[in-house]
């Protein structure tokens, strides 16, 4: 079973998976076959290892929009250490603490089981895929160690063994709301739910026309779909109105392959349960129809423009501040690109994570038990050398992570101070 699932998942990485072309002989497939008969063969292969053999599979694609994992019916709770941690210089700071009592934010890891961060970062190089030390992802490697050399706020080092706990559950956050008589705070963690954005731009829109500063917060936006956001854009642009065609970076191209086609339009049909909007409604039935027109015809520039794609501008504010991080990444890498295009708009803070060269995607499942995420589409400017992987949107103003983040907020101070300006 192993094995066949796993040549499945090869044969969707040549073929259906958008990156297939570009990516051709970056995969050693054969190398993990030995490795999924060997273990078979023994008798030490379960579902948690195979998932992990694959997992090590897809770091030769270096596409941090891909992913295996077994499915959510047979998976065990999700763990974590019950901290996060980010890295400066050759320390790991917690800047948060969750389940772990055992450390506080601004406690910094300077070791794991005798090796040191930097010799850690050259170890995971593979898995981290990140050049500068700010962009790491350190939360799936912490896990593979025990101990941790640990330096509280007075600089004493102690050990802390690391256990393992339940994730924190994710609650969305979509928030609007007045920080002083001339300015709004807004905050959105993803971009997942339409029908709630949509609710809070239509209830708060007497604030979003009558605000004369509005600072919006995607330092985390775990994405979703780009119709979430449409419905924000009028407000953030000047003139009469935006043609969102004009606005993209290159044509996004649809593999039409009959396995996408097919997984693409049951997951869309799916979304359609719970979207009210009658505008994304049609979008979205549109894209279905266009996808069955195309099916088999490999890559292709699906065109559903019209209407739609022409939004009118309403009354706004005049200084728009988008605050942004690495921890924003595909429909977050969107609404930070779209937005940059703004006049009124200044994105500060940190690159996005930079997820789109590769979008839109389809999940296979096998049995209830494994999924396999890919993405299903590209943006044409690959082809010309223009990648956002490990490079993200760029802020207008960059302001370097340090520890000091985990105790002020310097973006949001500075966004204050361009504001007053």
């Amino acid at each position: 079973m192993y094995l066949e699932i796993f040549n499945e998942t090869v044969s969707i990485l040549h073929n259906d998976y958008a990156g297939c072309i570009d990516k051709k002989d970056w995969d050693n497939p054969d190398f993990y076959r030995n490795k999924i008969s060997k273990r078979s063969e023994q008798g030490n292969m379960d579902d948690e290892k195979f998932t992990g053999i694959v997992q090590d599979y897809l770091l030769d694609f270096k596409d941090l929009h891909m992913s295996f994992k077994r499915a959510a019916q047979s998976e065990e709770s999700l763990q974590d250490v019950g901290f996060a941690v980010r890295r400066y210089g050759d320390l790991l700071y917690i800047v948060s603490a969750g389940k772990e009592t055992g450390v506080k934010p601004g406690y910094a890891i300077a070791g794991l089981d005798g090796k040191g961060i930097s010799e850690l970062a050259e170890l995971h190089t593979r898995k981290l895929m990140e050049t500068k030390a700010e962009r790491e992802k350190w939360s799936s490697i912490l896990p593979l160690y025990q101990n941790a050399l640990v330096k509280d706020l007075s600089g004493h080092s102690f050990h802390l063994s690391l256990s393992h706990y339940d994730k924190e559950v994710y609650f969305p956050e979509y928030i609007i709301k007045a920080i002083s008589d001339q300015s709004l705070y807004m905050k959105l963690t993803d971009f997942m739910n339409h029908t709630e954005i949509a609710r809070l731009i239509k209830d708060n829109h007497d604030l979003l026309s009558s605000g004369k500063n509005l600072i919006i917060d995607v330092r985390v936006n775990k994405g979703g779909s780009d119709l979430a956001y449409f419905e924000l854009l009028p407000y953030l642009f000047g003139g009469a109105e935006i043609d969102l065609n004009q606005l993209d970076e290159g044509v996004m191209l649809t593999n039409c392959t009959e396995r996408n086609v097919d997984l693409r339009t049951e997951m869309m049909r799916k979304a359609l349960t719970s979207i009210e909007d009658a505008a994304a409604r049609n979008q979205i039935n549109s894209f279905m129809n266009e996808l069955e027109k195309n099916r088999g015809n490999g890559f292709v520039d699906i065109d559903i423009g019209g209407s739609d794609d022409i939004l009118e501008t309403k009354p706004g504010p005049e200084k728009v501040i988008l605050l942004t991080d690495v921890y924003c990444g595909s429909s977050g890498d969107s609404f930070v690109e779209v937005c940059k295009h703004s006049s009124k708009v200044t994105v500060i803070g940190r690159p996005t994570l930079g997820l789109n060269d590769y979008a839109n995607l389809a999940i296979m499942r096998w049995k209830g038990r494994f999924e396999l995420w890919y993405p299903t589409t590209k943006l044409s400017i690959v082809d010309e050398g223009k990648r956002m992987s490990g490079v993200g949107i760029q802020p207008d103003i960059y302001i370097p992570w340090t520890p000091e983040h985990i105790e002020t907020d310097i973006d949001f101070m500075k966004a204050l101070e361009l504001l007053e300006e």
